[in-house]
Order: C-alpha cells, then structure tokens, then sequence
C-alpha cells in the first residue's frame, strides 16, 4: 500500500560534502518505502535537480524540485561581517516556481554570495510565484528567533511569509531525539553538554512552531532533514564533512551530525510515531505534493536566434552557404560531390539542425578572418558541409570519413561539434559569442570533481587520524583508471592482488576501504568545465541556474553537461566545446613568425603534404614540440615506422591507445613490407586498405559489422556503444547479434565469427573515430612540417607558449641545442617582451626575468624605441624609476640583461649611487630646468662603476637560475650529468612521458629542495625531497627506513642516485596536447652520493626488463626463449617485484627485441 507521507527536506550528494546520498540511491529507497513522491533540496544550488527528476520519473516517483536557500536582512551585495543568514525552504509547484526558483539561486549565487549564496525577503517577494515555502530547519529565521526568545519578532516572520505565500507557506518542524544519545556521552562533557543544548534549542523552536501554527491557522509539515539514507550511514556522511572541514572525525569543535544518527531517509511509520501528537504535520506532507504539478521538457533542442536575411529560412540559408562555397574547397566538383553534399544537407534540414550548423559556421570562420587557428575533434570532420561552409578543415571525400558516423537519418540527437582553438586567443572567442548573444544568454557550463578511488582512500586516512603512510600505501596499489573509465575501489580488489591482500589482512586497511567505498564517487565539488559553452535563445535562466565559478570571474551554469545537452536527455540549450590548445597557439605564432620574417603568406590548410624533409624527421624521432607526436612512447614507433604519408600519422593517432596499440607492430611491418597485407574477410578490403588490412578506427569496427554481419546505419550505432563504452550487457547482446549475422550474411563458420569478433576487444573504450584521427592527423603534421621547414621560427614559437612552464622551457632548450640553434640571454637592446628572433638565433624576452613585469617591461621598450641604452646611467634616466625599480634593475642585472654595460659585480655595487643621480637629474627635468641640466652636464651618460672582479662564473650561474628558473648558459654539474647518464635507467623527462606506475627505476639529478617530516606514528624522520637533471624534476619520498641510511643525500644541491618505485598520481591519460597530466612520485628505497666516478661495473651498464606480478608460468617460458634466440654483447637485468636477477648471458639489444618483449609482458 502507497505511503501517505512525503520526505520533503532531502540533500543529496550536491549537498557538497555535506549530503552522502547519490540520487538514484536515494530514489530506489523511496520506491522502496512506497512513498509517492520526494524532494531534493540541497544547500544553495540546483546541481542535481534534472538528474533527480529524470530518475524519479523513470521509477515512477513525483520529483519535487526544491532548495534550502539562505537568506539575509541585510543588502545580499554587501560583504562584511560573517555574512550571517538564515535557511528557507523552497519547492518548485508548477514550471512558473521552478523557473523563479532559478532565478533565486541565480541571484544568490551571482550577485549575494559571500560564505554562502544569499538573497533578501525583497527577491523573494520579487520571485514568489509558484512556490511552496517551509520555515526550515533550527537555522531558519523564525527558528532563531524562537530559540533567542522572540516570540514576537517570530510571528512577525510567520505573518510576513504567510502574506506573500499565502496557502503555499508552512511551518516545519524536525525532532532528532539528541536526548535518547546522552547517556552515550556522559564521559565526553563538551559533547554531551553540546548535545544537551541542541536538545533544548530543538524543543524551543518546535514548541514555538506549534504554537505560531495554531495561533495563526499556518499549517504544520514534519520533514528531517534527511543527509544520508540509513542509520548506519551516518558515520560515511561525518566523513565527508570532516574532508570539507578539514577536520578529523575525532575533533569536538565541529559540525557533529554523528552524534545524534537521526539525520536519514525514515519510513512513514517512524514519521507518524514521532509526530503521533500532530498527525496533521505528517499529512500535509502528501497534500504540498499533491499540490505540485512540475512537467520539465527534457531532450529537446532549443537553437539560439540566428541572424537570418529577410524572408529566408535556416535551412535555405545553410543550402545557400555551402553551395555558394563548395568551389572554395573543390576546384573540381564531382558528381560524388554533389550528391554528397547534397544528402548531407537533406538530413541536416530535416532534423532541424541547420541553426547549429549556422552558429558553428560563423563561430569558425569569425576566428578564421582573424588568423585564429581551430581545428575539430570527434566525428564532425566527416561532414562535407561542415567543409565547405568553414568548421572542419578535413577534407571528407579525401579520406574517406563516413559522415553517418557523425550523423545519419537514425540518430534521435541533435550532432555534437567540438571546436579546438588557440589556447592564447580563446577568450576573444568567448567574448565574441557573449557579444554576439548577449552576456545573459551566454555561459560556460559547469563540471564535478569526483571522490575517487585514490583520492577517497587518502581523505579518510586523513579525517579518521591514521598516518599519511597507512593511506598513501593504500592509494599507490590501486591501479590507475583511464581516460572515461575511472578506477573504482570495487574494480581495485579484483585487479590489484597487492591492494586486496592489505585490505584482507590489515584491520585499519579494511577500516580506510570501507569507509572510502561508502563516500567514493560522490561530488566533491564545482568547477568550470575546460571547454563547455552553452547559448540559450532566451535568458539562460530560463533552462538552469547560474553561478560564478569558483573564482569569482566567470558565470557557469548549476547544471552539468548530462543536464544540459539533449543528447543526454537535458534541458536542450545548444552546447559548444571550445577547447583552448596550446599547439594551435604554436602554430599560430610560428606562421605569424615565418610571415614577417620571410614575407611570404602560410596557408596551414595548402602546404604540402607530402613533404619529404618533414616525414624525414619524424623517422629520425625529432619530435618534441609536435602534436601528438612528441612522447618518447609514440617517437619509438615512429622511428620503426619510418612514415611516408599523411595517413599513417591518422593511422598512429589512433592506434597509439591503451587497446588498439597492440595492433601498431602489424600495421609497420606492413607497411614496411616485412608482413605480407592480408585481410580476416575479402569484403574487408573495401575500407581496410589505407591501413593494410589491419582494424585502425572505430569506422572499421562499424563497416566490418555492416559489410560482414547484416547491420546498417541504424542499427549499427549500437554496436559501436557497446564497444566504444565498455557496457557488459549491450556488448553481450551484440555479441550474439554479430557472430549469428555473419554466419548468415557472409557464410562465415561460427568460428571465424568468433575471431573476427575477438579484433574488436582492443577498442573496448579506446578506439578513435576516423573523423577525429584526421583532424589531429593534419595538426601533427602541420606542427612537424613547420618544425622541419621553419625551426627558429617553430621553436621560437613554441619557447614562447610555454613560457610559463619551467620544465618545458629547459625540455625546449635542450632540443633548441640539439638542433643547434643557440638560445641566447636576455639583452635589454635586443630582448623584446617574449622569446623573439636574433638572426639564425633565439633570443629571451625580459618578461621571463623574475621581478620584471610586464609594466616595467613596457616602460622599457617604450623608451628603447627612441635608441639603444648607452650605458646603465643612459638606462636609468630613460626609464620611470617607480616603476623600474632597484629590484627590478638588480634582476636585470643578475639575468645578464645588462651585461654588455660592465661586469655585474661592479653594477650592482654601483647601482645605488647611478639611481640616485638619476632620480635627481629627472626631477630637474620635470621641474624645469633641462635647459640647465643640459648645459652643467653636457649630458654625460658614461658609467662610472667602482673597479671590482667579476664574480665567479658559479655564482653567475646561480644568478641566472634564480632569475630564470633554470640553467640557461650552461648546467654547473653537466659533466657530472653526463656520467651519471652510464648508472641511471631512465632520465627524469622520461618518467613523465612513459607510463613507468609500479616499475623500479634509477634516476641521478641534484636535490633542489628537502622537507624534513616526522612520523606521527612513531616519531621518525623521513623526507619529501625535489630531484632535478638537466631536463626536469620529480618528487622522491623518502621513508624512515631509507631516510637513516642515506641522511647525507638529502641537502639541497647534493649530487645523487636513487633507486626506487615509480607511483603515478591522477586518473587522466594525456590531454589534448599529448602531454601527460599525471603526477610522477618515486618512493626511494636507496640512494647515494655521486661521486663524479663510474666503475668499470657491466652491471651499471645493464639493459632492465620489468616482470609483471603475476605474469603467467608460459609467458615466463616464451620470454625465456625469446632472450635464447637473441644473445650478443649487452648485459641485462630482470627485475621481479621482490627481486633483481642477472641474466648470465648478454642480448643483441635493438628495437625490435624490445617490441616483441613488450608485447609478450602486455
């Protein structure tokens, strides 16, 4: 039988660390409890509310969308005080409620947040209609007031609201028994006399509530104020606020839900017997839900207005623009063409989603007229008219993109185009669409971190007062996630031995992972989504709520992408991703560069593509600074591969994933003519070709089931979700549907069916589309092309985009010496503000110089452009010595800006003294008496500096360092670096590019910098110390155990060797650059003091082969015939996880060995 009582103050996981129920746990417990109905209300935002009412309607359940707002007596715009206020409850009755409830939120989270959103009783006057309004919680304001003993200022709130509100306005009231806890405390005195004090302040306020409610016919609702589903929860939710709060579960001085566990989804039977004496409070309940009526559109597109000419459609319009273009694109328009062309645009009309095409098209070709360089991602590319009007820049026909993998006549979305574009020049965009839609119809859209398996474990260890080492132990043998595909503490005690073993044997082990499941992937908290736009044809507020980020400068939206998009079933506003990259930033300055250094125009879309010089340097491996490209990983393929052709950079784009590398071996030695080109099915060979037969893109997985197994466009979407997400139950499905379809289409045995169906595991999660290959395809090459043909001019470039990055800089040096290009000092003559041009060198810009910014650098260039500074004295009295300050001349000086006007020792000894003389002869100036100045001084700029030594060329080093960050003419220790390089495994830069997590490595580098810790455990020392090489750094943990043998190590600019385990921080794989986002740790288990000696050791010139844990007895025996058919010269190591054996025979060491050993150990 149904429940006659609805829950009417629920938080959920958007409580941000506050709530711990996830919605569809919260909608299956009251589906479970019968109850008909239930509503969300969280603090201050709406993040959950479309995600919940989607859930609620699928189970059958009435979503009420609400909020507990906070509320101020004062001007919500001010910020002072604390920024005190109070809570109100707010439920959305029909569309007109819920449409004010966003504008609420909004205006509280916009305009009135300060420690917490708030607006006044004027705004909700303002925003009344169509919502219900309780008194809320203890904190509500008549709640307070009733507690304070003011009754009558109380009944002044109650008639106030019941005035506004009228029938839609109620008086909560919540009992959470504190007192039934007391004897549980009485040996805690704080807390027993805190909960003593809640107990009281809750009979005040109920009792007072009750009495309003019969004095002034206001009717009564019982809620309570539910954070968590069951008793036993409670302890999971106090966790979560210790993480918020920062403190551990065992502090007093904290929100304490734990100690009265009341806070939980209670059945209607509970609810009547708390609320026996006012059963009304219980009924009202069900009538405040009967009361609402919320229908949400979901799913539907809603286009922003297009500027349209007069009389014409959109769909005329987009058929005007791409025919009117196709000539731009196509000299020669083939029938192919047409009918291409015209299919595409025939689909695009009658799916409404010419209005998209249009935003797209003006957006792209906005940045295009102004040299802004885009680029697609995903399947758009495959679009023909998305070609010639000016998104894609890939040629379709050329490559042979399938444009029903972006869009065909099935697909119940509307299409989704991701814009890539120039890092440096994004916000000219997004001031472009907010100018061009208007600032209230425009904003970027939100995103949640997420309480992963890593990171929930570390939290708890934390807040329950465990030792940083019980937690970091913990976290560094749950293997790492992908990209989509996070790893879960569920999927860790299955695939990690090592993690499941602590967890069973180890009581505080399991105490960490039980907590850490309970809380695991509950948001944690807001942020901006990194390229997420959204534009809406009336006021955004009208389809979600609005906040700033976290920030304080941007406007993003409350709901996230899921919420958002109509592909996902959301409100329907038009979704734009604009991505910011910085190779596009590279590539654009780098043409920039060529153009007025060269006089010639680059059209990036019309080089060749062929050109030989440019594939020559891939094959050399010359990547660093490309695209995609430049990974030590992707290099060593590219080495092999030896490519010839456009296609075979696409080709590696997309093999070069965790599934489909497996098939990168094959497709070069085919290539390479070494394997014979051969395919599973003769029908294969209509799309296989290009690639040798071998299954490269998502499209291949998709024609080989439409050729082979009897699926079309329609129905074969599913298959490539199934595939493409992992998803076990659609993959069991098509599973079936694919082997019986080519049993009865292709005539093929049940056994091929099998096998051809076993090529498609490695894109389970991993496979690229072909669309999306291309496009970063052609970026790859661009970047390698103008790397090869234009290097000053690329790396120049590249120096520049990366200048804030100080390990990529030195990265970038290094590669600027390899190719023999100097990179030259900064020279207050010849530096411009960033890296430019100095003949066939590079030259440092001043702004790289610590303490010069770029106010003091503009004054600096403004006066150079009258002449070159004669002297330090010429500078001094050019230049605004407020703002060029002595701080800012010692930097220069120090950074050898200044170089050619003496030694430095003798300018910075005789700085003071020029300033002075400066500063006095400038207020004569500016008083004046020039004319005076010029005839007393014959305008003297000659130096006169006291007449010291240089200081020694270490000391200059150490300057250089510390004003750039870095070495820049030369490292202090190279040479012993360079030896070092013969006792080392690896170089640090190659600890950040390779995926190394769990292996044993030995690095060499100074320590730059040492934190001493002691163990709350047991009160020993270990450290956190910063290792660097000449290249980049990582950090080295170093644990008691290892710390008390090697404490001479660890001082800043010791020379060392460490061994030690490679553990990977982060859940991401590398972003859209190719760079890896991961933090690199070693946790050192030795290390030694370099001495600058190598010994005559074969071992220190070991090659290293890592074993797996767990590597199966007949790998062991294929490895070992491996290495039997491959002796030579070159000693070897194998390292076992608890051991390292010495191979008692050398290897003929080369390329190919090392392939086919790691794909045996995959």
């Amino acid at each position: 039988m149904a429940a006659k009582f609805v829950h009417l103050h629920c938080h959920t996981e958007y409580s941000l660390l506050d709530g711990l129920s996830k919605i569809k746990n919260l909608v299956r417990r009251v589906k479970e409890l019968e109850m008909p109905a239930i509503a969300i209300t969280d603090h201050g935002g709406m993040y959950g509310a479309i995600e919940f009412y989607k859930e609620c309607t699928k189970e059958g359940v009435k979503p009420l969308i609400g909020l507990e707002a906070y509320t101020t007596l004062k001007d919500h715009k001010l910020r002072d005080g604390r920024g005190e206020n109070s809570h109100l409850l707010l439920i959305a009755q029909n569309n007109t409620g819920y449409k004010n409830l966003m504008k609420l939120s909004t205006i509280a989270n916009v305009e009135g947040f300060y420690y917490k959103p708030r607006f006044t009783r004027k705004i909700i006057r303002q925003y009344s209609d169509g919502l219900i309004v309780t008194s809320a919680c203890p904190k509500g304001e008549i709640a307070e007031a009733l507690i304070n003993g003011n009754y009558d200022s109380a009944k002044k709130i109650a008639q106030w609201f019941s005035e506004i509100f009228g029938d839609r306005y109620y008086l909560e009231i919540q009992r959470h028994f504190y007192k039934d806890y007391l004897d549980n405390l009485k040996n805690q005195p704080r807390i027993f006399d805190k909960l003593q004090k809640l107990q009281k302040d809750e009979d005040l306020w109920v009792g007072g509530i009750v009495k309003l409610s019969r004095e002034l016919g206001i009717p009564l609702v019982a809620t309570n104020d539910a954070h968590y589903l069951a008793p036993a929860d409670a302890t999971a939710q106090d966790a979560l606020v210790c993480i918020s709060t920062g403190k551990n579960v065992t502090d007093i001085e904290r929100i304490r839900y734990i100690d009265a566990p009341t806070f939980y989804l209670r059945s209607e039977d509970e609810m009547r017997k708390i609320y026996s004496d006012f059963p009304d409070s219980i009924d009202n309940t069900l009538k405040i839900a009967d009361k609402c009526d919320l229908s949400l559109e979901l799913g539907k597109s809603f286009y922003p207005q297009v500027e349209l000419p007069e009389g014409k459609t959109a769909p005329e319009v987009l058929k005007d623009l791409a025919h009117e273009n196709v000539n731009t694109r196509y000299p020669k328009i083939t029938d192919e063409i047409t009918k291409r062309l015209d299919y595409e645009l025939e689909v695009i009309c009658s799916k409404g989603y010419a209005p998209y095409f249009l935003i797209l098209a003006d957006l792209a070709n906005w940045c295009t007229n102004r040299g802004i360089i885009t680029n697609t991602r995903g399947s758009a590319a495959g679009s023909i008219v998305s070609y010639v009007i000016g998104i894609t820049t890939v040629d379709p026909i050329k490559y042979a993109i399938p444009f029903e993998r972006f869009l065909n006549p099935f697909r119940p979305s509307s299409p989704d185009i991701d814009l890539d574009i120039a890092d440096n020049r994004r916000e000219e965009l997004m001031a472009h669409i907010t100018d061009k839609y208007g600032k209230d119809r425009v904003a970027q859209i939100c995103t949640f971190g997420k309480m992963l398996a890593r990171a929930a474990v570390r939290d708890v260890t934390r807040v329950l007062g465990h030792p940083y080492a019980a937690g970091d132990k913990l976290a560094k043998v749950i293997p790492l996630g992908a990209q989509g595909f996070p790893m879960t503490i569920e999927r860790a005690l299955r695939e990690s031995p090592e993690f499941r073993n602590l967890y069973e044997s180890d009581p505080v082990s399991k105490q960490i992972v039980d907590l850490a499941r309970e809380i695991e992937g509950n948001a944690r908290h807001v942020s901006v989504h990194a390229a997420g736009v959204v534009i809406s044809p009336s006021l955004m507020t009208d389809f979600t709520p609005l906040q700033l980020e976290p920030k304080g400068t941007k406007i993003i939206t409350q709901y996230e992408m899921h919420s958002i998009a109509d592909e996902y079933g959301g409100v329907g506003l038009v979704k734009i991703d604009v991505l910011g990259i910085r190779n596009l930033s590279i590539l654009g300055a780098a043409r920039d560069l060529i153009e007025k250094r060269h006089a010639i125009k680059i059209d990036l879309l019309k080089i060749p593509i062929d050109d030989k010089k440019t594939f020559a340097m891939l094959a050399r491996g010359e990547t660093m600074g490309t695209f995609q490209l430049g990974g030590s990983g992707m290099t060593k393929w590219l080495k092999e591969l030896k490519p010839t052709r456009i296609e075979d950079l696409m080709i590696m784009v997309a093999l070069f994933r965790p599934g489909p590398m497996a098939n990168i071996p094959e497709y070069i030695a085919r290539k390479n003519k070494r394997s014979k080109i051969t395919y599973f099915h003769p029908k294969m060979a209509e799309f296989l070709d290009k690639s040798y037969g071998i299954l490269v893109y998502q499209e291949d997985v998709m024609f080989t089931g439409m050729a082979l197994a009897g699926y079309n466009w329609e129905t074969i979407d599913k298959l490539r979700k199934a595939i493409g997400k992992k998803l076990p139950k659609e993959m069991a499905e098509q599973h079936t549907v694919f082997v019986e379809g080519c049993q009865k289409h292709s005539k093929m045995s049940e056994d091929e069916s099998e096998k051809l169906w076993d090529l498609f595991v490695p894109f389970q999660g991993y496979g690229f589309n072909k669309a999306h290959a291309a496009s970063y395809g052609i970026v790859a090459y661009q970047t390698s092309y103008l790397k090869a043909n234009y290097p000053v001019e690329y790396m120049t470039a590249l120096l520049t985009a990366e200048s804030g990055d100080t390990d990529k800089i030195v990265e970038a040096i290094e590669e600027c010496k390899r190719m023999k290009i100097a990179v030259l000092a900064p020279d207050i003559n010849k530096s411009d503000t960033i890296f430019s041009i100095d003949g066939t060198s590079i030259r440092f810009g001043l702004s790289a110089i610590k303490n010069v910014g770029d106010v003091a650098v503009n004054l600096i260039l403004a006066a150079r452009s009258a002449g070159d500074f004669k002297s330090l004295t010429d500078f001094c009295l050019r230049v605004d010595a407020s703002k060029v300050n002595k701080k800012v001349l010692e930097s220069l000086i120090k950074a050898g800006a200044l170089d050619q006007f003496g030694h430095r020792s003798a300018m910075l000894s005789g700085l003071d003294r020029i300033r002075e003389m400066g500063t006095s002869i400038n207020k004569m100036k500016n008083s004046g008496q020039s004319k005076l100045f010029e005839e007393d001084s014959g305008s003297d700029i000659t130096d006169t500096f006291p007449e010291l030594a240089e200081f020694e060329k270490s000391k200059m080093l150490v300057m250089e360092k510390e004003l750039l960050g870095f070495y820049l003419t030369e490292h202090p220790n190279a040479d012993k670096l360079a030896l070092m390089g013969e006792l080392i495994t690896h170089r640090i830069s190659q600890l950040h590019s390779e995926n190394l997590n769990g292996q044993r490595v030995t690095i060499g580098g100074i320590v730059e910098s040492c934190r001493l810790v002691t163990t709350k455990a047991n009160n020993q020392q270990m450290c956190f110390a910063r290792l660097a090489d000449s290249g980049k750094s990582v950090e080295v943990v170093v644990f008691p155990k290892i710390f008390t043998t090697s404490m001479d190590c660890w001082k800043p600019d010791s020379l060392i060797l460490v061994s030690g385990r490679v553990e990977t921080k982060g859940e991401t794989e590398e972003d859209e650059d190719g760079n890896s986002s991961r933090e690199i740790t070693i946790i050192a288990d030795s290390a030694k003091i370099f001495d600058g000696e190598v010994p005559d050791s074969p071992v220190s010139h070991a090659k290293v082969i890592y074993i797996p844990k767990g590597l199966s007895q007949s790998k062991l025996v294929s490895l070992n015939t491996l290495l039997s058919e491959n002796k030579g010269n070159s000693p070897v190591e194998l390292v076992f996880e608890t051991k390292t054996v010495s191979l008692p025979y050398g290897l003929n060491w080369n390329d190919r060995l090392v392939k086919a050993i790691d794909l045996l150990l995959k």
